[in-house]
Order: structure tokens, then sequence, then C-alpha cells
């Protein structure tokens, strides 16, 4: 499956009720705050923390590879009377009619891109819609072997429809740095015997090394400012989450 197709469906569906990591909207407004607006939010899903910058008043614009995770933005902004600009695109072949500012991911989305030519085309992309003394920051995760495969995690709605995500089997390949997971996504009715949707996808993670991917930088004309883990302290070189910073 191609990786821009992952979230469609039930996956989307079920990605605000499932997902794991939460990357609050102070720490992107703060960025915004240093960096200038513009912003560009890549990865921007169904709208965290995009909508809640938009409610702060910051001009953020959102790029998303997936339709459903972008009719699912619209829906919520609706409904919370908010106007957001949104692009259906993906993130390396970026073509937008502006520059920005300040360009960052919510999360670790650079990862799904399953190979370094997409991600060096993707930080060449970046390069070009920055602005002179425009930053970008790009959070990036090393993801262990899963270990808990064929555990379900279950969330319920509020109208009652049972949403699952399970792990079945993983390919984990150190050489090409990528975690191929396929998972089953499954939504029921009020009775869980009732079972009205299933989805089996092959979620690919790509990670990076904090050296491979000061490489993949430079061959895309970027320069890194800096690496340093959520909270903003230096890296040693072994952690599994890091964040990195970007110059033209």
């Amino acid at each position: 499956m191609d990786a821009a197709d992952y979230y469609t469906g039930i996956v989307a569906e079920g990605y605000a009720l499932l997902k794991g990591t939460h990357f609050p909207a102070d720490r992107y407004a703060d960025l915004i705050a240093a960096s200038g607006e513009p912003a560009l939010e890549l990865g921007c899903g169904d709208g965290d923390p995009l909508l809640e910058l938009r409610r702060r008043g910051l001009e953020v614009e959102g790029v998303d590879s997936s339709a459903d995770m972008l009719a699912r933005c619209a829906q919520r902004a609706a409904a919370a009377g908010l106007e957001v600009v949104t692009h259906h695109q993906r993130m390396e072949d970026l073509d937008l009619d502006r520059r920005f500012a300040t360009i960052f991911l919510a999360g670790p989305t650079f990862t799904l891109l399953p190979d370094d030519d997409l991600a060096r085309r993707a930080l060449a992309a970046i390069r070009e819609h920055l602005t002179d003394r425009g930053v970008a920051e790009i959070p990036l995760w090393v993801p262990p072997p899963r270990d808990d495969l064929g555990a379900s995690r279950r969330v319920q709605t509020q109208d009652g429809t049972m949403v699952a995500f399970t792990a079945l089997s993983e390919e984990y390949d150190v050489t090409h740095r990528t975690r191929t997971t396929h998972v089953r996504y499954e939504r029921w009715a009020r009775q869980p015997s009732e079972t009205v949707e299933v989805a089996e996808r092959d979620w690919v993670i790509h990670w990076h090394t904090q050296e491979s991917f000061g490489v993949l930088a430079q061959e895309a004309g970027l320069q890194v400012v800096a690496m340093t883990d959520l909270d903003g302290t230096a890296v040693t070189g072994d952690e599994e989450q890091f964040v990195v910073t970007l110059t033209r």
C-alpha cells in the first residue's frame, strides 16, 4: 500500500482515538513565536495541534497526504467556528505558492516516508518553502521492535461504537531501517458480535539515526542547527526520540 493511502477509512476514524503520542500546542506556539509567521504544519492530519494554533490567532496552514484526514480536520474546524487553510499534498511533492517562516511536524510523521529517497525529496521541498531566515522542526523516532503483537487496543466512542487496533506481525529490518507491522483495525456496533468494518494494512516506519538524517539534510541543502530531545536538551546519540531544527 502507498504510504499516502494508509490513513483512509476506519484508520482515519480511529486515529484520534488510538494515537499514543501527544505534542501540546504550546510547544508549536512557542516555536512560531520565536521563528515567525506564516507557519506550515506538515502531516496535519485531523487538526492537532493545527486547530488550537488557529484558535489562538496564529497564521498557520496545514498539509496532509490523506484526503480523509483533511475532511475530518475540516469538520472539526467548522464545528469550532475556525477558518483553516489546508492542502492535500504529499510531503515529498510539496508545491505551494508561498514560503513560510516556520515549518514543523507535530510528531514523527516524517518516518512514514518509506525510504531515504522520499525523505531527501521531502527535505528539499521543505527547503524550497522556507523563507531565507526560516526554521523547520522535525521530530524523529527510532522505533524498537514491538512487544505487543496480538494484543488489541480498544476504545469506545460516545455513541457506543468500539474501535480496535491490533498489531498482527512484524518485520524489523535494521539494514534498511524499517519496521513493517501488519495491523488490523476493527469497528463494531454496540454489540461486539456485530463487526461492521475491518481493515488490514502494512504500517511502515522508516527511521533515521542522528547521523543518517544529518547527511540527508545536508544533501537537501539544509543546515542542522540543533538536535535535542523533546525537552530541548542536546542529544547524546542513542535517544529513541529526538527533534531536529533546520535552516536553509
